[in-house]
C-alpha cells in the first residue's frame, strides 16, 4: 500500500511541466522563471500575440497550466458575483466560464477587489479563492468540484480593507491562509474534497502575504509569513517544524532562492533555515532592500526590491550590501517577475518596463504602455508573459502573431 502511495504521489507530481506558472509568483513562489526565450524588447508592439476582455474587477495574477490560462475577477454593484475564466494561450479565445454568488463579506476599499488573491492548481484541477473567503475547485473544464465558504464556518476571519493572501497546494493539500485582527487561521484543506485537514491558530493581525513552498532537508514546507515573523510547517499536518519571531511586513511576502529566505523584515532580512528544525540562521539585515507592496526578488546572486514610489534596488544575495538603484515610473504595487537577466516591471499606470539587470547600474531596456490600471503580477509562461488588469488580459510572446487567414 506504500509502495502504491508513493506512485500516486508522484504521478500527481508529473501533471505539472516545466513551463507551467501553477501559482502566485510561479512554480516556486519567488517570481523567477527558467525561460530564456521573452521578449525584451516591447516598444513597438510587434509581440502582442493577443488581448481579450475580463469581465468586472480583479488583481488576480493568471495561471497557466499547458494551452489553459486560468483567472478570476468578480462583478455586481458589491463585488458579490465571483467569475472563474479559462482562455486557451495560443489565441486567446474563452473556453469556459463559471459563476458562483459570494457567502462572505465583499467589503474593500476601493483600490483592492474581492477577487483579489491569485488561484492556484496541481496540474489536475484549480483552486481559487476571493476576498470574500469563498475557496472554488474545479476541473480543467470547468466542472465544479467543491465549493467552501469559510466565511459559513469563521465568518469573523475578514476585515474592511479585503483580503489578498493566494493559495498553495502542497501534496494534496490546498494552504488557506486567512488572518485579520478579529480571527485568524491557517487551513490544510483537502485538495478532493475541500474540507480541514487541519487548522493552525495565527497571530491575530490584518495580514496580505502569501505562503510560501520551500524544499528543506527532502521535503517541502509550507512557510507563513506575517507582522510576528515567519513559521514554517509540515502542509500534510500543519505542524510547526520551526519558528522566527522577529517580526516581519504584513504586505510583501518573502522570497526563497537556493535555500535562503529573503523576508521583508527590518527592511529586508535573509534566513538560513537549520535542517534540524531549529530556529533560522539570520545572514544579514539591510534597511536598504526594503521593498514597498511588491515583494522580492531573486535572480542569481542578487537580490531585488521595488518600492512603491519605483526605486529598484539591486543588493547582493551573499551580504545584503546595496549594488547599485535605479528609479523607474511608478508607483507600483505587482510585483517584478523575472526571467533570464531581465525584470519585468509594470507600473500601477499600466507601464510595462523591462530592465537588464546584467548591466553595471541596471538599464531601462524597453517600455510597453498597455493604458489600463494594473496592479497584478505578471505571469510567465512557454516563452510569454501575461498582463492582467480589471477590464483585460494580454499575451506578450516573442513571435509575432500569424495574419488571419
Amino acid at each position: 500500500m506504500k509502495t502504491l502511495c508513493t506512485i500516486l504521489w508522484l504521478a500527481t507530481l508529473t501533471c505539472l511541466s516545466a513551463t507551467d506558472w501553477p501559482q502566485f509568483r510561479g512554480p516556486s513562489c519567488n517570481g523567477v522563471s527558467d525561460e530564456t526565450d521573452l521578449p525584451t524588447m516591447l516598444g513597438s508592439g510587434q509581440h502582442l500575440a493577443w488581448k481579450t476582455d475580463l469581465p468586472g474587477r480583479g488583481l488576480s495574477s493568471p495561471i497557466i497550466i499547458g494551452d489553459k490560462i486560468f483567472v478570476t475577477s468578480c462583478s455586481g454593484p458589491k463585488q458579490q458575483r465571483l467569475h472563474v475564466l479559462c482562455f486557451n494561450a495560443s489565441n486567446g479565445a474563452k473556453l469556459w466560464e463559471r459563476q458562483f454568488w459570494a457567502t462572505g463579506r465583499t467589503m474593500c476599499q476601493p483600490k483592492m477587489s474581492v477577487a483579489a488573491p491569485t488561484p492556484a492548481s496541481d496540474g489536475e484541477r484549480i483552486v481559487a479563492t476571493f476576498s470574500s473567503n469563498d475557496i472554488v475547485c474545479l476541473d480543467f473544464d470547468g466542472n465544479l468540484l467543491w465549493f467552501r465558504g469559510l466565511a459559513r464556518d469563521y465568518p469573523n476571519a475578514s476585515n474592511s480593507v479585503g483580503m489578498s493572501s493566494s493559495l498553495v497546494v502542497v501534496n494534496g493539500i490546498v494552504v488557506a491562509q486567512v488572518e485579520s485582527e478579529s480571527e485568524a487561521f491557517t487551513a490544510g484543506l483537502d485538495v478532493h474534497t475541500g474540507l480541514n485537514r487541519w487548522k493552525l491558530a495565527r497571530p491575530r493581525k490584518a495580514n496580505w502575504t502569501s505562503p510560501v513552498v520551500l524544499k528543506s532537508g527532502g521535503r517541502e514546507l509550507v512557510a507563513l509569513q506575517s507582522s510576528k515573523g515567519v513559521s514554517a510547517i509540515d502542509p500534510a499536518t500543519g505542524t510547526t517544524i520551526w519558528q522566527y519571531d522577529e517580526g516581519g511586513s504584513s504586505i510583501p511576502s518573502m522570497a526563497s532562492s537556493d535555500g535562503t529566505m529573503f523576508v521583508p523584515a527590518h527592511g529586508l532580512t535573509a534566513l538560513r533555515p537549520a535542517a534540524s528544525g531549529e530556529k533560522p540562521k539570520q545572514l544579514w539585515q539591510s534597511s536598504q532592500l526594503r521593498p514597498g507592496t511588491a515583494s522580492p526578488v531573486v535572480v542569481g546572486q542578487k537580490v531585488f526590491a521595488l518600492n512603491d514610489a519605483g526605486i529598484l534596488t539591486c543588493g547582493d544575495a551573499a551580504t545584503g550590501n546595496r549594488l547599485w538603484q535605479l528609479r523607474l515610473k511608478g508607483p507600483f504595487s505587482s510585483t517584478p517577475v523575472a526571467a533570464g537577466h531581465f525584470l519585468y516591471c509594470v507600473s500601477e499606470k499600466g507601464l510595462a518596463q523591462v530592465v537588464d539587470i546584467s548591466k553595471a547600474e541596471g538599464e531601462v531596456i524597453s517600455e510597453l504602455d498597455l493604458q489600463e490600471t494594473i496592479l497584478s503580477t505578471p505571469s510567465i509562461s512557454s516563452g510569454a508573459i501575461y498582463f492582467r488588469s480589471d477590464a483585460r488580459l494580454w499575451k506578450i510572446g516573442k513571435s509575432a502573431p500569424k495574419p488571419s487567414a
